[in-house]
């Protein structure tokens, strides 16, 4: 039992030295942009909601000129440009060509994103989601215009 009891206590530890500390770099010093949070309004059973998604710039990061969104095909609202609103930090509207095909959003900046910044996208209108899991919206950015489109995170909406 002594001996079943050290080696599974070894086997934890040694797991635990072995896992990367860092396997996510989403902090304000990284390289990439990420979604800070996400966030359904309002939370309880309401049949039109609105999904928030934040994205921070950290401050080694390059300017971000167009961000896109993989809407799941389980979401159905409005598809309409006016639906999706850019904000920064302070609340103040963010100039952004919103243009959407199929279940894509694309967010064009005229003005690039600065490191250092926060934005915040509500997509508004939205029928809630009554089966599965909530929807997974999958985010890429684009750091000039002809880059090739950079993975920012996933952000699941849970079902209540």
């Amino acid at each position: 039992m002594k001996k079943t009891l050290f080696l599974a206590f070894v086997l934890t530890a040694t797991t635990g030295l072995f896992v990367p500390n860092s396997h996510a770099s989403a902090n304000e010093n990284g390289t990439l942009p990420y979604i800070s949070a996400n966030n359904s309004f309002p939370p309880t059973r309401a049949d039109i909601v609105r999904h928030t998604f934040e994205i921070s710039n950290p401050n080694n990061s390059k300017q971000i000129s167009q961000i896109m969104i993989q809407v799941p095909e389980v979401v159905k609202w409005s598809n309409k440009t006016k639906d999706v609103v850019v904000t920064d930090k302070s609340g103040k509207k963010v100039n952004a060509n919103v243009s959407i095909k199929d279940q894509n959003i694309e967010l064009n900046f005229p003005e690039s994103i600065a490191p250092g910044s926060e934005l915040e996208i509500d997509i508004k209108n939205i029928e809630r989601v009554t089966q599965g899991n909530g929807p997974v919206y999958r985010l890429f950015a684009k750091f000039d215009p002809n880059s090739t489109p950079m993975s920012i995170g996933i952000a699941r909406f849970r079902l209540y």
